[in-house]
């Protein structure tokens, strides 16, 4: 019979989801009052747009009244110049008038007829400024505006300060023609104190004054105006220079600040009026709405934060445990149980996790003893596969070779230096043909039988088995075996393979160093040492405590599985022996295998055997 959906004290998930949905929509709520902050914000944007354009315009007005009163009196002064009647000497009486009665004049010239006419300058103003009248040539021959080139009526005005210290603009006038008359235009230099007072009075305000092609005339930093900097970071400069319409305003960012900026044009000269304010600046008088704003809404998302923390909390609780469950089943720990009073679909959940759980843990013991039957299977595999390609691949052509070398050595007299020489070859044939008999031997898939071994013999055949790579390496092999020794019971060709794991291992870490691997036999009462010793970098203590682990490795991926000493481990083991590592880093490492005598193992203590001594061979 099928559940009913619904029992007392059942808290079904869906209704929790619909808890959580509540405390959601008081979040939204909170967007919306953060939304009506915005738009109050928007609002204020529109007003210092506009409050912007109205103050350039304002600019602009005080700009055009200084201007047009520089062009009244310099039309006024052209007028008297341009009378035929008058003589030079009065021309410049009245030019010197104008320099005494305006400070900002500081040099005027009179062109009629598109010829320089009267030229006069204040010579004081020119000194203290590092200047003569000759830069005020030159600089009337690269002013921009070239008065033969004005049409009548018009005005222009531009930067032409020749010394920071005196930053000065030019304006030059072409006057209404006259008929009957030449045409006369008056260009004067003029001090910036004028345009530059009005820059210093903005209040929040930025005001500036640039001329026809973007540079500045006026600014509250002077430095710029002096060093005729550009207004580079008007947006559109070109069009609002171009613009015949009432200016604008506009959000442009200035040297990383945002600002808002207005713009109006003067009228004469081509001059630009502009006025900005930094945005933080701007908002400053709606910031406390705008954080009275951010208080409500930030109350509102902590207490829909905190409810839905707490209810959030009371529905996860139970997830989390099941995925804390689920994280120490991914790590192989199988062996947990979870502890879970829940009457809803979690308490399904949990109680299927226990029984996954049991159930894997019954699999991985299943897995593991079939993995170490196939490790140990495949490495006899492995190893059956080299021995078969060394006989077929090396024993063939070395019995062809030993069998023509001893044919050879028959017709050979042994006096002759070829007869040495063969015999050298049979020797080292012979040699080459134990190797690999006592690999072969080593190799050979056969049922392990304990008898009595002599750990000399054990000792010899797995040097012969590795001589010769050890030399490939530059590593000396080293035998120092012990005179008398008792036997042992075990197996030869498994106690050959402990020694050639730890013989190769110490190979691979000496890392291509030269070095010394050797090989010691000794009797210690009832039982037989037989110790390996290197010259490599050795093992860190935190390391010697897992060696024997299976899989674990020190070697990089793909260079090795981590088996060989938790297989030589087990050997050992069957062999009611034991294996101990000896080492420090820097000093190399010994591993020491002892096993017990055959006369410790009950049985009679046969003849010593086994070569003793002490031999040292070279790769």
């Amino acid at each position: 019979m099928k559940a009913p959906t619904w029992l007392p004290g059942r808290f079904p998930i869906r209704l929790k989801f619909l808890v959580t949905f509540l405390f959601v929509t008081t979040a939204v709520l909170s967007v919306i009052t953060f939304t009506m902050g915005n738009m109050f914000r928007s609002d204020k944007e529109a007003y210092i747009r506009d409050l912007a354009s109205a103050t350039a315009h304002g600019t602009a007005e005080e700009a055009r009244s200084i201007l047009s009163g520089y062009r009244e009196r310099l039309q006024v002064y052209s007028r008297l110049l341009g009378v035929g009647t008058l003589t030079a000497e009065q021309k410049e009486r009245i030019l010197g008038d104008l320099f005494e009665d305006f400070r900002e004049f500081v040099a005027v010239t009179v062109y009629v007829g598109g010829k320089e006419a009267a030229t006069l300058a204040d010579a004081k103003a020119l000194s203290a400024a590092g200047l003569t009248k000759e830069d005020l040539a030159r600089q009337r021959a690269e002013q921009r505006m070239q008065p033969d080139r004005m049409e009548p009526g018009t005005v222009h005005v531009e930067n032409s300060t020749l010394s920071e210290k005196m930053p000065t603009m030019t304006m030059t006038v072409a006057q209404a023609a006259v008929p009957g008359e030449k045409p006369v235009v008056v260009s004067a230099v003029l001090s910036l104190d004028g345009l530059a007072r009005i820059a210093r009075g903005g209040g929040v305000f930025e005001r500036y004054l640039v001329d026809d092609q973007g540079v500045l005339l006026a600014h509250p930093d002077a430095d710029r105006v002096a060093r005729r900097g550009m207004a580079d970071w008007i947006p559109n400069l070109p069009a609002l220079l171009g613009s015949r319409s009432g200016g604008g305003a506009a959000e442009y960012s200035r040297d990383g600040v945002e600002v808002i900026g207005g713009f109006a044009p003067v009228a004469r000269g081509g001059v630009l009026a502009g006025a900005q304010v930094p945005r933080s600046a701007a908002y400053h008088a709606s910031r406390s709405l705008l954080r009275n704003l951010a208080a409500v809404a930030l109350g509102l998302l902590l207490s829909a934060a905190v409810l839905g923390v707490g209810f959030s909390r009371r529905m996860t609780r139970n997830l989390e445990r099941l995925s804390d469950t689920a994280k120490e089943i991914g790590q192989g720990r199988f062996d947990v149980h979870v502890d879970i009073d829940s009457r809803d679909e979690i308490g399904t959940l949990a109680s299927s996790f226990n029984d996954m759980a049991s159930e894997l843990k019954a699999r991985e013991k299943a897995l593991l003893d079939s993995q170490a039957q196939l490790v140990q299977s495949e490495k006899l595999a492995a190893f059956g596969q080299l021995g078969a390609g060394i006989a077929h691949e090396v024993k063939n052509p070395l019995a062809g070779i030993l069998g023509y070398v001893q044919l050879s050595l028959r017709k050979l007299d042994p006096e002759t230096p070829l007869h040495a020489n063969l015999k050298i070859v049979e020797k080292e044939a012979k040699r080459c043909r134990t190797i690999i008999d006592n690999l072969l031997k080593f190799t050979r898939q056969e049922k392990v039988a304990m008898e009595p071994v002599d750990p000399n013999r054990v000792a010899e055949d797995t040097a012969a088995l590795v001589d010769h790579q050890l030399g490939m390496h530059r590593i000396r092999l080293e035998k120092e075996l012990g005179e008398g020794l008792p036997r042992i019971v075990g197996n030869g060709n498994q106690l050959q393979q402990v020694l050639l794991n730890i013989i190769l291992n110490a190979e691979q870490a000496m890392e291509g160093v030269p070095g010394t691997v050797r090989i010691e036999t000794e009797g210690k009462g009832d039982q037989v040492e037989i110790r390996v010793r290197d010259t490599g970098p050795g093992i860190p203590k935190e390391i010697q405590a897992r060696l024997f682990e299976p899989f674990f490795t020190t070697k990089p991926a793909g260079k090795g599985t981590g088996l060989g000493l938790s297989v030589s481990y087990g050997i050992v083991k069957d062999h009611k022996g034991d294996i101990i590592v000896d080492s420090e880093p820097g000093r190399g490492t010994c591993f020491i295998l002892r096993i017990p005598a055959v006369h410790a193992a009950g049985g009679a203590r046969p003849d010593a055997g086994g070569q003793a001594g002490r031999e040292v061979t070279h790769g």
